[in-house]
């Protein structure tokens, strides 16, 4: 299970964690789960025009809890993070097209059961890490959140 101490699971994410706010990351934690030995987190809108939207992607995580406010490089003290899909590295919140309603922006998080390989790619992307992970994940969590703009 994967919660955050400033939203609840189908609720709004708070302007702050949007590209109208600040834009950090929120807080997050999650059960550690027996024989994990990493985590990873994606986040994604599947209700963007273009199809589903990558927000976020760390890995290598060792603890399960961030704080909010994950600095935006590719080494961080709690893991390495990817490539969202608006070309950058770490989190970048929720920015629907105005007017398109709320979209759902799903938290996803997976116990591994190794640490990831990586470093022969700069600028993972969440595909690349999915690959990654395949045969790993020995268990998933979720939070989503919704957001719109008028």
């Amino acid at each position: 299970m994967l919660v955050s101490s400033v939203f609840k699971n189908e609720e709004v994410i708070p302007l702050q964690y949007t590209c109208e706010g600040k834009d950090v990351s929120p807080p997050l934690k999650w059960e550690r789960v027996p024989g994990s030995v990493t985590y990873a987190i994606i986040v994604e809108d599947p209700d963007a025009p273009g199809g589903t939207f990558v927000h976020w992607v760390i890995y290598n995580v060792k603890v399960n809890e961030l704080p909010e406010g994950i600095e935006k490089r590719e080494k961080t003290q709690y893991g390495l993070q990817g490539l969202n899909d608006f070309g950058k590295i770490g989190y970048n919140g929720p920015c629907p097209p105005k007017g398109h309603g709320y979209h759902r922006y799903y938290f996803n998080v997976y116990a591994l059961n190794t640490e990831l390989s990586l470093r022969a790619l700069k600028r993972v992307s969440a595909e690349e890490l999915r690959d990654a992970m395949e045969g790993h994940v020995i268990a998933v969590g979720n939070l989503m959140g919704k957001y719109r703009r008028d």
